[in-house]
């Protein structure tokens, strides 16, 4: 059966899994081997090289969801990112990145990128004008992240690619937070799209993971790169991986209708004076994210109101966990300017809207 036949949920199950041909298990044997066959071989097999047999089958699942040709997976979502930018930006290039994005992708940019002679622009906002704007005539890559962490905010996927293609320039995208079922970005045009598969993918607070999804051209460049950093997974968490995303659209899909209805009951309680969440129809974008999004996710963030103390809010919880991370199948709240964001300063985190006010929520199963 051909793949784009295939429901979302058996592309999740199925895709990508090994077959046990010895003993007919049900779900994909695991190859925990860092050694194997060179002689008389097609495939010289290697973990560094990222084509162990799991390794090499995952990626097919991921490539799937994203309606890509090609997919790698590494060691985190800063190992995915970082080899991306580090595979099509070298000495004297310039890249354009969003200025409303993770905070660890911010800080590598400004730590890691003068030493390499890399040149960086952020965007003085997300409207396709700002990149525009920002476009310089050594520009190699412009990079996006909607919707963003942790202000919700969305930029319009087709329009960047469109910009980014007529100038010859290479797109990339951070999906992480609205997930492959929620999105698929190289469907308007993006060249590259990465996820911290820590995320959703995995969405059990168990998994430390990363992807990139593209053309197999773009993929031979970044695993080029790979083979020299050395950033591949342990097998053990391939396979956990695997196994984790059988669910990914079940999971997803519970979550996002749990956002929904809370966003909704923030948005009105008195104690929370703003909500950022695409599917509110007060949101900004809301019409951009409904035209690119086939749902709104299950991601949010929300500011109490002055006078209530953050932190001391969160420790309140009963049932919501005060944590790191996000997209587990539990709910999660943290405060991005002591955690996501904690290595921008207080100016930088003031010009991009992240008050000590403001609380990022991952809402779960």
């Amino acid at each position: 059966m051909s793949k784009k036949k295939l429901g979302v949920n058996t592309i999740c199950t199925h895709v990508g899994e090994i077959k046990d041909e010895q003993f007919k298990g049900a779900i994909s044997p695991i190859y925990l081997s860092t050694s194997y066959e060179f002689d008389n071989v097609d495939i010289k097999r290697y973990p560094r090289y990222f084509n162990t047999p799991n390794q090499e089958h995952l990626v097919k699942k991921i490539a799937t969801l994203e309606h890509a040709e090609d997919a790698l997976i590494f060691g985190s979502g800063m190992a995915a990112i970082s080899h991306m930018f580090l595979a099509f930006l070298q000495k004297g290039d310039h890249l354009v990145v969003q200025n409303t994005l993770y905070g660890g992708t911010s800080n590598f940019i400004k730590e890691e990128f003068p030493k390499y002679g890399i040149e960086f622009t952020f965007t003085n906002g997300y409207q396709t004008s700002d990149f525009e704007a920002a476009i310089q005539s050594n520009t190699k890559l412009i990079h996006i992240e909607t919707p963003s962490n942790p202000l919700l905010t969305i930029t319009d996927i087709k329009a960047v690619a469109d910009l980014a293609n007529a100038r010859g320039i290479v797109s990339s995208i951070d999906n992480t937070f609205a997930s492959p079922i929620n999105q698929n970005p190289l469907d308007f045009g993006i060249d590259l799209v990465m996820h911290s598969a820590t995320k959703y993918l995995g969405g059990h607070s168990d998994i430390l993971a990363g992807a990139v999804a593209g053309s197999k051209d773009h993929i031979e460049r970044i695993w080029n790169v790979g083979k020299n950093l050395g950033g591949s997974l342990s097998d053990f968490t391939v396979w956990m991986l695997e196994r984790s995303m059988k669910t990914l659209a079940l999971r997803v899909k519970a979550q996002t209708k749990n956002a929904r209805k809370l966003a909704e009951f923030l948005d009105v309680h008195d104690a929370v004076a703003k909500v950022n969440y695409p599917g509110l129809k007060d949101h900004p974008e809301h019409e951009l994210a409904t035209s690119q999004m086939k749902d709104f996710g299950a991601m949010m963030s929300f500011e109490l109101v002055e006078g209530i103390d953050a932190m001391a809010f969160q420790r309140e919880l009963k049932l919501i966990k005060s944590t790191m991370s996000l997209a587990g199948v539990e709910s999660m709240m943290l405060l991005p300017s002591e955690t996501s964001h904690a290595l921008l300063s207080p100016e930088e985190r003031d010009a991009v809207g992240i008050s000590n006010q403001l609380i990022r929520f991952s809402v779960g199963i």
